[in-house]
């Protein structure tokens, strides 16, 4: 049986999507089947690292919430369909499959006026897991903790928080750990973001294991290289050897070894 990953964060511009695009490629990369699942349904966007745009999506998650479709029919096969795409013979490589959000403003606004069955997404994650046959389900939740988020986080085998070195975040992901280990996610790792790369990355680490008592699984440094990638592709696949992307490995490693 495949494992639920979920990649969280207690709010929005952390570059959960990011950090999810390049670990779940990773994992694929290393031979594994991968399967994304984009739950930000109320500001979706992970679908843009693959190359995607409105006139790709023909299915989404929102229709199978909608009961208009299987979710398998929105779960696209980005190895097939998009490494042709300049930039990303890569996924050739892979057995990976995106199942995005709809992008379209009237059905965002549907989402935001009339919500959905919220359990209809445990159904649809663990029958992903088995038609497809996957290894690894990455799920992009939504930022903060609201019904859809906190069942991500029930059901999932781990959780990934990611959070920047500021005192909001760092408020915010005390109430997160805190939820999770009350719904006893068997494994919980927190990913810091955006570091200044004059700090003490080992002083990082050790200060927020102790403040937590959560595993660091990686600090991402602050970088204009990723800036200027402007979410146009895998970041850590076009720069295999950049510092960044070396710390996505580490994190892979440790979701790996859990």
């Amino acid at each position: 049986m495949g494992e639920i990953i979920s990649i969280h964060s207690f709010r929005g511009g952390t570059g959960k999507s990011n950090l999810t695009a390049n670990v779940a490629t990773q994992v694929a990369l290393r031979g594994h089947r991968v399967g994304i699942v984009d739950t930000d349904i109320n500001s979706p966007g992970i679908h843009v690292l693959f190359g995607f745009d409105e006139t790709r999506i023909t299915k989404a998650l929102n229709d199978y919430l909608w009961g208009k479709s299987p979710i398998e029919d929105a779960a696209y096969a980005l190895h097939e369909v998009a490494s042709s795409d300049p930039g990303r013979e890569y996924l050739k490589n892979t057995k990976l499959w995106l199942i995005p959000s709809s992008i379209k403003t009237g059905e965002i606004a549907r989402i935001l006026r009339e919500g959905y069955d919220v359990g209809l997404l445990n159904e649809g994650f663990h029958s992903l897991i088995e038609t497809l046959n996957l290894d690894y389900l990455f799920i992009d939740t939504h930022p903060g903790l609201n019904e859809e988020t906190l069942l991500s986080i029930a059901i999932s085998n781990a959780l990934i928080i990611i959070l920047r070195p500021d005192q909001q975040d760092f408020q915010g992901t005390a109430v997160t750990v805190d939820v999770a280990r009350k719904l006893e996610v068997p494994h919980l790792r927190l990913v810091i973001n955006k570091a200044l790369t004059r700090y003490d990355f080992a002083k990082i680490k050790s200060d927020v294991e102790a403040t937590y008592n959560v595993p660091v699984a990686g600090i991402l440094p602050l970088s204009e290289d990723v800036a200027a990638n402007a979410s146009n592709n895998i970041f850590s696949v076009l720069q295999p050897d950049h510092t960044w992307s070396q710390a996505i490995k580490n994190v892979v490693d440790d979701l790996l070894d859990t």
